[in-house]
């Protein structure tokens, strides 16, 4: 945002979009750096959004709940290992753990909130933080 941030400024027109987490807005256990980070994350937007106001300038932040990630996959199969259930189980297990919709987010529907951000439709979102959770943080 530093370094973008002064062009957007000359140009009076510019969109900032962060990907946080859902972990910006609730916490889980053996978490805490990451909580932390995504925590502060969100102020940041919402921040740099309140000095860019009126600017032309959008700064919002988007907060996904479980995406299949290489990360994620890690975690369901060492959950698997550890409970010695299925790997399919353990998916299942971990989502509805958090989040209801029992689905994982796909990355391009990250994309499509990303993009429609960036359209003029959006040119009065600004300072947001919008989860895509399937409503995990709903509860």
């Amino acid at each position: 945002m530093q370094a973008a941030l002064p062009g957007m400024r000359a140009r009076g027109w510019g969109r900032i979009v962060n990907v946080a987490s859902v972990h910006g807005r609730v916490a889980s256990v053996n978490k805490s750096a990451y909580v932390a980070a995504k925590h502060g994350l969100i102020g940041l937007t919402k921040s740099v959004a309140l000095e860019t106001a009126g600017s032309g300038i959008t700064v919002n932040a988007i907060s996904p709940g479980w995406v299949l990630t290489p990360l994620v996959q890690a975690q369901i199969e060492s959950r698997a290992a550890a409970s010695g259930r299925d790997v399919t189980d353990e998916e299942q297990s971990l989502l509805l753990e958090k989040q209801p919709s029992g689905a994982f987010v796909r990355t391009e529907d990250v994309g499509h909130l990303a993009a429609f951000l960036c359209t003029p439709a959006a040119d009065q979102i600004t300072g947001e933080d919008i989860a895509i959770d399937g409503a995990w943080s709903a509860r």
